[in-house]
C-alpha cells in the first residue's frame, strides 16, 4: 500500500522547484512488525549479538578493530568514487607513497579519523548534531569538498541527479535551508526520544534513511550518515568496539538501496526500506564474525610457530594493527639493531607471512600478507556495481554524491 505522507511531502518553492520535507520520525501509522519483518530482525539482533560476544573473546581486541576501520573506510570512500585501496591506506599510514598512489588516499584516512574521533567523543558527548558536525569537519579536512563548509550544516539548497542536472530536472531534491534546521531538530529528538519505543536496528536504519534524506551537508553526506549507524550501535552498547560496517553490503546493492531510499520518499514504504537494512545487517554481522574467527587462527597460527622468539611475537601482534613496516620501523619497534630486524623480517618473509612490496634496494617494505587478504576476500566476493553513483549538485557550491551517498 502506498502511503507517501509517512514519509514527508514535496512542497513547491517560490523559485519553481519542489523540495522533500521528511515527517518526523517515527512513522505514522507506525511501522509493521509482522512476519518477514520480525523474523529479519530477530536474526539481526542475534547476529550482532554473536558478533559482540567474539569481540569479547578476543585476545587483544584493539588489535583488529583498527583494520576494520580502515577496511570500511576504503569501502565508504570507494562508494563515492575514491580509488584508493586498503593497500593504499596502509602505505600511506607506513609513511611509504609511491609514484602511483592515488591522491584521494587522504580522503580514506580522513574517514578513519572520523570514525575515531566519533567513537572517542561518545562517552562525553551524546550522538547529537554537534557531533556530526565534528565527525564532518574531520571527514573533510584538507581533501575533495573540503572548500564545502566542513563541520557545517549548508545554507544553500543541493539536489541530487546526474551530471549537468540543475534543480529543474533533479533526481530527488532535499528540505531547503529554511527547513534544514527543523528537520535535523526533529532527527535528533528521535535519536534521544525513541530510545525503549523502538528496537534499536529499527532505530538505525531509520536514522540512517532519514539523515540521507535531509543530507544537510555540502559533501559527506553518505560517508557520515553509514558511521551513524555504527555509532548509535556502540553509544548503546550492541557493539563493544565498531566491528560492524554496512558499506560492502551496500556497494553490493548499490541499486537496490537507492531504489529502497526513493521508495520511502514517494510510497512511505518504510517496511521494505527496513527489511532491506536488516538483512545487510546480518548478512555484515555474519561475515565480520567469520572474519573475525580467522583471524584469531591466523593470530594463533604464526604465533605457535613462532613461541620461541620473543620479537617474532611482538613483531606478529604489531603487524595485527599496522600490517605493513620497513626494517627500520622493525628495528625501531623491537629496540634492536638494524642487522637483527632484517633477519627477523627475512625469516617471517621466508614463510610467506611478509610480502615485499617495493622491489627497492633500499627503504624497502613488506606487508603482512596473509592478514590483508582476509579483508580482500569480503570484496572479492561480493557481487559489486562498480559504476560510480550519480553526482549531487549544489548551488553554488555542488554538494556531494549519490542519493545517500557522499
Amino acid at each position: 500500500m502506498n502511503r507517501p505522507e509517512r514519509a514527508g511531502r514535496y512542497v513547491q518553492q517560490t523559485t519553481g522547484y519542489k523540495a522533500f520535507i521528511p515527517a518526523p520520525l517515527s512513522p505514522d501509522p507506525p511501522v509493521e512488525y509482522s512476519g518477514e519483518l520480525q523474523t529479519l530482525l530477530s536474526a539481526a539482533d542475534r547476529d550482532i549479538g554473536r558478533l559482540d560476544a567474539l569481540a569479547s573473546l578476543l585476545p587483544n581486541p584493539d588489535l583488529f578493530v583498527a583494520m576494520y576501520v580502515r577496511h570500511e573506510a576504503v569501502l565508504s570512500s570507494q562508494i563515492e568514487g575514491t580509488q584508493s585501496t586498503l593497500e593504499d591506506v596502509l602505505a600511506f599510514e607506513a609513511d611509504a607513497l609511491r609514484d602511483d598512489t592515488p591522491r584521494d588516499v587522504e580522503e580514506v584516512v580522513n574517514y578513519v579519523r572520523a570514525m575515531n574521533h566519533g567513537l572517542a567523543r561518545l562517552p562525553e558527548l551524546p550522538l547529537s548534531l554537534r557531533l556530526l558536525r565534528e565527525i564532518h569537519a574531520e571527514l573533510m579536512r584538507g581533501v575533495r569538498g573540503g572548500d564545502k563548509s566542513p563541520g557545517e550544516f549548508r545554507v544553500s539548497q543541493n539536489w541530487i541527479g546526474g551530471r549537468g542536472s540543475t534543480l529543474r530536472n533533479a533526481a530527488f531534491i532535499p528540505p531547503p535551508p529554511h527547513e534544514l534546521m527543523n528537520s535535523l531538530g526533529q532527527l535528533e529528538r528521535f535519536l534521544h526520544e525513541a530510545r525503549g519505543s523502538v528496537p534499536l536496528l529499527v532505530r538505525c536504519g531509520l536514522a540512517h534513511a532519514q539523515f540521507e534524506t535531509i543530507h544537510p551537508f555540502l559533501d559527506g553526506n553518505g560517508r557520515v550518515g553509514r558511521l551513524l549507524i555504527t555509532l548509535m550501535l556502540c553509544e548503546e552498547g550492541a557493539l563493544s568496539r565498531p566491528l560492524l560496517y554496512l558499506s560492502l553490503y551496500l556497494k553490493a546493492h548499490r541499486a537496490e538501496y537507492y531504489d529502497r531510499l526513493t521508495a520511502i520518499r514517494q510510497q512511505g514504504h518504510w517496511e521494505q526500506w527496513l527489511a532491506f537494512f536488516l538483512r545487510g545487517v546480518s548478512v555484515t554481522a555474519r561475515a565480520a564474525t567469520q572474519t573475525a574467527h580467522e583471524i584469531v587462527a591466523l593470530r594463533d597460527a604464526h604465533r605457535a610457530a613462532m613461541h620461541r622468539n620473543a620479537k617474532a611475537l611482538a613483531l606478529i601482534d604489531h603487524l595485527l594493527r599496522q600490517p605493513t613496516v620497513s626494517v627500520n620501523r622493525v628495528a625501531q619497534l623491537m629496540a634492536c639493531t638494524f642487522p637483527t630486524a632484517s633477519k627477523l623480517i627475512r625469516d617471517l618473509e621466508s614463510r610467506g607471512w611478509l610480502k615485499e612490496l617495493t622491489g627497492y634496494g633500499r627503504n624497502r617494505l613488506w606487508r603482512y600478507q596473509p592478514y590483508v587478504d582476509l579483508f580482500h576476500r569480503d570484496v572479492l566476493d561480493a557481487r559489486v556495481d562498480r559504476t560510480v553513483p550519480a553526482r549531487v549538485t549544489g548551488s553554488p557550491p555542488p554538494a556531494a554524491a549519490g542519493p545517500g551517498s557522499a
